[in-house]
């Protein structure tokens, strides 16, 4: 999908996670073809970058450029059993209320309760000990839309 972004931001690769529209988008002529195209609390990571420019007054040096972006795969923490490469689930939150070093991998930004969801990679156990007592392992996934 095609999306406006700053053009500090736009490079091949580059991930982001859509926040939702600023106040001053409300009224702007880009708005459907900028954020009209992103969910809000997603992850995207940009695949294609184009040539032209546009004014925009709430990006650095005001300027977007239009980018193609797909959802970005997302690495997430997981204790569900009987997960394989190629299998699909619904992701549920850990119970959990740890601050830890592998908070962000257990609640990974991008990812929502009851998000269907397909493994892309199964890395194997985690090697640290969860202070939970969760045996976890980590995942690659991507989404089942």
């Amino acid at each position: 999908m095609i999306t406006l972004i700053g053009k500090e931001l736009a490079k091949k690769g580059q991930e982001f996670v859509f926040l939702g529209p600023a106040e001053e988008c409300e009224n702007c002529r880009f708005k459907s073809s900028c954020v009209g195209n992103l969910e809000k609390n997603r992850k995207y990571v940009v695949t294609d970058v184009k040539d032209t420019q546009q004014k925009c007054p709430i990006h650095a040096e005001e300027t977007v450029i239009p980018v193609e972006v797909d959802r970005a795969k997302i690495d997430l923490l997981t204790d569900s059993k009987s997960i394989f490469e190629g299998s699909t689930f619904t992701f549920n939150a850990p119970d959990c209320d740890e601050n830890c070093d592998f908070h962000d991998l257990c609640f990974p930004d991008g990812l929502e309760e009851n998000d269907k969801c397909i493994v892309l990679e199964n890395n194997g156990k985690h090697k640290e000990e969860c202070k939970k007592g969760y045996k976890l392992n980590k995942l690659t996934l991507g989404f089942v839309i």
